[in-house]
């Protein structure tokens, strides 16, 4: 019998210390961006997920210059996803003149589907959920696509 990282391993030594010593999992890299109230917007899939399907979570922070612009936390919210995160984009898609915020995911299986969401940050720095759409056709303008969901309400 062995003993590893505090457990008595006996049967199968090899399968334990594979398990225990797995390495990272490959972690989307953020995206930022930049709101023109100098707000900055960062969006990240969940660490220790699965690329193919797990959350995403968007955050804001408050004005602040380089190399401070994620330290003043502001507000953030966690959504599921079913794909990757590809993209992160500011599009006014309600006609009030102002950027929302847009993430897009693809799927991982046949066909690349897209889904797109979009956000607003109010003027009380309310971070807000405004649409998503899901399984939208691989080459699908989502800025198009979002400001027709707009436009039905």
């Amino acid at each position: 019998m062995r003993f590893f990282a505090g457990l008595l391993i006996a049967g199968l030594p090899a399968l334990a210390a594979t398990t225990l010593q797995a390495g990272p999992v490959e972690a989307f890299a953020s995206i930022r961006q930049v709101l023109p109230s100098g707000q900055t917007v960062v969006v990240n899939e969940g660490p220790q997920e699965a690329r193919s399907l797990g959350s995403f979570a968007l955050r804001v922070y408050e004005p602040a210059p380089p190399p401070d612009q994620t330290v003043f936390f502001q507000q953030g919210l966690v959504r599921s996803r079913d794909g990757f995160v590809e993209g992160l984009q500011l599009a006014d898609t309600n006609g009030d003149s102002l950027p929302e915020i847009i993430v897009i995911i693809r799927s991982a299986g046949t066909g690349g589907y897209l889904s797109a969401y979009s956000f607003r940050v109010d003027d009380q720095g309310e971070l807000t959920e405004e649409h998503y759409l899901e399984g939208l056709p691989p080459d699908t303008d989502v800025v198009a696509a979002l400001r027709g969901e707009a436009r039905r309400e």
